[in-house]
């Protein structure tokens, strides 16, 4: 397969000024805590913490002045095993968490580490509002497809028919398809990418750092205890006609020399795959991250088999700009401030909203 390469943002996290930054150059060994990592042997955490510990000192941030925020499961041990801020809280309230700490601290680089348990199952519902009010944080989110730290029980992306051991005679659940739940709740920046496709993962996580708002990058990552092989179809012989790479502006196209590409049927609207040289490369899907109107992008998240998965277009799905709750809050407590003075609680106690009871 080959990697993808995106273009080099400005890496001013989220765009924010008001981060402070690190007065001499950092290395990789900078943000390594002295904490023994421990997941298990060929999990594929340890891909993912070599990637954001390596990514880490491109932000040229102080260590203080960025924090991981996990909930539970195997990826929640993530803030033990960097050097920076972090806080290890409870079973799907990390988005809560970090939305106190988005509106409160602008100083701060905020990050999100979750599960696909814990990120859609418990968490669902925080994971959704914070992408909706766009939040300045970036969300990973670590996709197994089944609860590893509990020891094998399928999780919200687990394939319908998934024998474990809280279903031993198949999942009878329909699973969650990370990417089109995001795109659903109008989340400004949405990506997906691989566990072991270092360079993809570097490149996704700069984006993703450099937006300002919610990011949520999924990253398909393997437990080869509980779940092993669930994304074979990326890394093996057959990945070229498993990977459909996402590169805004470019036309979309996979399989071995781009034999593949995809096209948007005229009437119905729904995206096919066609041959590139019987229909032509003009006639090919141009893909457009930055559009406004996310249906295409969603359109594109339906081409991953939510059973097996066997096909799945990897890269930016959606990238724009709207204003962020945390900026907007801020706003108004600046606008308060400034017509009522510094603020008088005697004042705010005996408002319009108070009465006397005799």
């Amino acid at each position: 397969m080959t990697s993808i390469d995106l273009p080099t943002p400005d890496l001013r996290p989220g765009g924010q000024t008001d981060v402070p930054t690190a007065h001499s150059p950092q290395t990789r060994k900078d943000f390594a805590s002295d904490q023994e990592v421990r997941w298990c042997p060929g999990c594929g955490d340890y891909a993912v913490l070599a990637a954001v510990q390596g990514f880490l000192p491109e932000l040229g941030l102080r260590r203080e002045n960025i924090v991981f925020i996990s909930g539970i499961g195997c990826a929640a041990r993530f803030p033990y095993y960097l050097d920076t801020f972090g806080l290890h809280s409870i079973h799907g309230r990390a988005p809560t968490i970090a939305t106190g700490l988005a509106v409160t601290r602008p100083d701060l680089s905020v990050w999100v580490v979750t599960g696909d348990g814990d990120a859609l199952s418990i968490g669902g519902n925080h994971l959704i509002h914070a992408l909706r009010r766009n939040v300045n944080m970036t969300i990973l989110l670590f996709n197994n497809r089944i609860y590893g730290l509990t020891k094998g029980q399928y999780s919200p992306t687990s394939e319908t028919g998934k024998v474990t051991k809280s279903t031993p005679m198949g999942s009878i659940d329909s699973p969650f398809n990370p990417v089109s739940l995001a795109l659903g709740a109008e989340a400004s920046f949405v990506a997906r990418t691989l566990d072991t496709d270092r360079r993809h993962l570097t490149s996704v996580l700069r984006e993703a750092a450099a937006h300002r708002g919610s990011s949520l990058v999924e990253i398909y990552q393997n437990c080869p205890i509980f779940n092993d092989g669930a994304f074979d179809a990326f890394k093996g012989p057959e990945r070229d006609h498993a990977v459909i790479p996402l590169e805004h502006g470019r036309p979309i196209r996979y399989g071995v020399d781009g034999a593949q590409g995809l096209v948007r049927d005229p009437t119905t609207g729904a995206i096919r795959v066609v041959a590139v040289a019987e229909a032509g490369v003009d006639a090919l899907l141009v893909h457009d991250a930055h559009a406004d109107d996310p249906s295409l992008a969603f359109a594109l998240s339906r081409l991953t088999d939510a059973g097996r998965i066997n096909r799945a277009p990897i890269g930016i799905f959606r990238q724009v700009e709207r204003p962020t709750y945390d900026d907007l809050a801020r706003q108004q407590v600046d606008t308060a401030r400034g017509s009522a003075g510094e603020g008088d609680l005697a004042t705010l106690l005996a408002g319009r909203d108070t009465w006397s009871v005799e």
